[in-house]
Order: C-alpha cells, then sequence, then structure tokens
C-alpha cells in the first residue's frame, strides 16, 4: 500500500475540517469566537494567553476552561492511551498488509485522535457541545473512505480518548464532560 495521496484525497484535505462555530454566533461574543476560529485555522490547541482571554468572559464556566487547559496539557498522553487500546483490539493494524500500514498511514490515524481531542476541547472551552460542521465531516467521510481509513479502529479510538480523557477527572465532571465527546463519536459512526 502507498502512502501516496491521491488526486482526490488532496483535495478534500482542506475541506475536511471537522469544527465549525456559526451555532456560536449571538451565544458568545464575536472575539471569543474569533480566538476559536484562529486556533482552528492554525491546527492548534488554544494557548494559555487564549484561554484568559476566555475567562473575562462570564458566558463561559472556568470549569469549562480549566477542562480544555488540563486535557490540552494532557493530549499526548491521552493519545498514547487511546493508540495503546486500538492495537490491543487489532493487534495486526499496523503489521505489513494491515490496514494501518505503513508506518505513515498509522502516523496519520493517531495524528487524527490528536485533532479529535482537539476539536472536543473547542466545545468544553465554548461550553457547547455543537462544535461540528455537518459540511466539513461529510468531506472527512469522503476523505476517510478514499484513504480506506479503518473505521471500527477509529471509532474505537475516539472511543478511548474519551475514556483517557475522562478519567483525569471526578466522576461528577465526568458526566459533565462526556456529552462533548459523545457528539463527535456520534458523528464518526454515522461514517
Amino acid at each position: 500500500m502507498t502512502t501516496q495521496l491521491t488526486e482526490t484525497a488532496k483535495q478534500l484535505i482542506p475541506k475536511a475540517r471537522i469544527v465549525s462555530l456559526k451555532t456560536w454566533q449571538g451565544v458568545l461574543p464575536t472575539e471569543i469566537i474569533q480566538l476559536f476560529q484562529i486556533a482552528d485555522d492554525e491546527g492548534r490547541y488554544l494557548t494559555d494567553s487564549d484561554l484568559e482571554q476566555l475567562k473575562t468572559s462570564s458566558l463561559v464556566p472556568i470549569f469549562s476552561i480549566e477542562a480544555a487547559s488540563l486535557l490540552r496539557d494532557s493530549a499526548s498522553e491521552i493519545v498514547d492511551e487511546a493508540r495503546e487500546k486500538v492495537l490491543v483490539k487489532y493487534p495486526q493494524i499496523t503489521a505489513e498488509g494491515g490496514e494501518l500500514y505503513p508506518p505513515a498511514r498509522a502516523e496519520a490515524c493517531w495524528r487524527d485522535f490528536w485533532h479529535f481531542l482537539r476539536c472536543i476541547t473547542y466545545g468544553i472551552a465554548g461550553n457547547s457541545t455543537e462544535f461540528t460542521s455537518s459540511e466539513g465531516l461529510h468531506y472527512m467521510n469522503l476523505l476517510y473512505q478514499e484513504l480506506l481509513v479503518p473505521l471500527p479502529a477509529m471509532v474505537l479510538g475516539l472511543e478511548s480518548v474519551k475514556a483517557a480523557s475522562l478519567k483525569r477527572f471526578a466522576p461528577e465532571k465526568q458526566t459533565e464532560l462526556a456529552p462533548y465527546f459523545d457528539h463527535l463519536v456520534s458523528k464518526l459512526k454515522e461514517f
């Protein structure tokens, strides 16, 4: 299996953006929405400076900001834990002939786990489970089909990102945070 991207994949990648902040307009101030948009455009988590600016808005609970910060700071460990769960359930997936072979394919999927968590932290920090773009998810679905991404492994990975993330919080806070993860898990299961 080659790691070269097809022309179709190259065209789909920029369109496969998970986040949409359209539903946030009128709920959060424009300058706050801009923080999220800039971070998403740059493909990065919210910075400490971004989070400090969010604290100036009474519309975002402090816990949401602190949770997004903790998840950002734990992203590498969370992704590592999710990857391990996938490899335990699908031990041959990265072996020669496996669905995530060669190693560049596997790395792209692990990177998606990192991006899934990044997008979820936007929802948490913005205090809205409605953080996805149906159009972007449509293109992501097409991209995954084009690249023959093993969907059951990706869903397990995202569910494992959820489990690894939530265990870092007290039980009552886990209940509060779970819907942000469940929103994206349910969207991925629709692929």
